[in-house]
């Protein structure tokens, strides 16, 4: 059973159509890379996936349950909003860290929000706290931020501070991370100490959704690779398929540009 089934998702601003029946889906464990042109919809497609866009057509389903249904008039209520886009984790371009807080608070935040709404959050407060914390420190390991705990984001390259937003995406355990352009907001130096950390995530089965322009990574890492062309999915298939012998003319076009 797929772990995400998109159906027929639309997305406009007005009259500009930008995300025109997208349909495709992934098992858990998969990573998926999607590229495509700038204005493609990429983006818009990850936003409507985590309801930070309202589609405006079409169904997701998540572990075989509707997750999102564009074509009913139900309103979420902002708890549910909540409850569903905590179900999967984003990481941004730009980092959107909290300046005021240092890295482990960054990281750690989100989950003692949500753990006050447990009922024993009372009676095991402590235990909980404490559980979240050695969570945090073990994912920030993980992504070999240990020595910068006490950090703030001002005292971190752009490398270490998307470590961070990676960080704090696992930490609340995501059926699915999605990464946009992770890359885009770092020097070249950079760029490889972000893609060393998704490579090991990938490793790891963590189920991701990335869109990136670094092919030679997408090939690299994703069990299919997605090519998006004015708001809908030109071609898709495994990275040998698609990166190395494109059928479509416009997935050929797009590569031949970047070579």
């Amino acid at each position: 059973m797929s772990i995400l089934n998109v159906t027929n998702l639309s997305k406009h601003f007005g009259k500009l159509q930008v995300l025109k029946d997208i349909n495709f889906s992934m098992e858990e464990g998969q990573v998926v890379s999607i590229i495509g042109s700038s204005g493609s919809g990429k983006t818009t497609l990850l936003r409507c996936i985590n309801m930070l866009e309202n589609a405006n057509g079409g169904k997701i389903y998540l572990d075989g349950k509707l997750f999102i249904d564009a074509d009913s008039s139900v309103k979420y209520t902002p708890g549910q909003l909540r409850t569903k886009q905590l179900s999967l984790g984003l990481v941004f371009q730009d980092f959107n860290l909290f300046p005021q807080y240092n890295v482990l608070e960054n990281v750690t935040l989100a989950p003692r929000l949500l753990a006050k709404e447990r009922s024993d959050y009372k009676t095991r407060k402590k235990e909980i706290l404490y559980e979240i914390e050695e969570n945090a420190k073990s994912i920030l390991a993980s992504v070999g931020l240990s020595e910068k705990l006490e950090s703030y984001p001002c005292q971190l390259s752009g490398g270490q501070k998307q470590r961070v937003s990676i960080a704090r995406a696992l930490a609340l355990k995501p059926r699915i991370l999605f990464f946009d352009e992770p890359t885009s907001a770092l020097d070249p130096e950079l760029t490889g100490e972000i893609l060393k950390v998704i490579r090991q995530l990938a490793a790891e089965h963590i189920t991701m959704i990335i869109v990136t322009h670094e092919i030679d990574f997408a090939y690299s890492v994703s069990d299919k690779v997605i090519f998006m062309d004015k708001g809908v999915i030109a071609e898709e298939g495994t990275p040998d398929e698609v990166l190395k012998n494109p059928k479509n003319p416009r997935t050929q076009a797009f590569l031949q540009k970047l070579s």
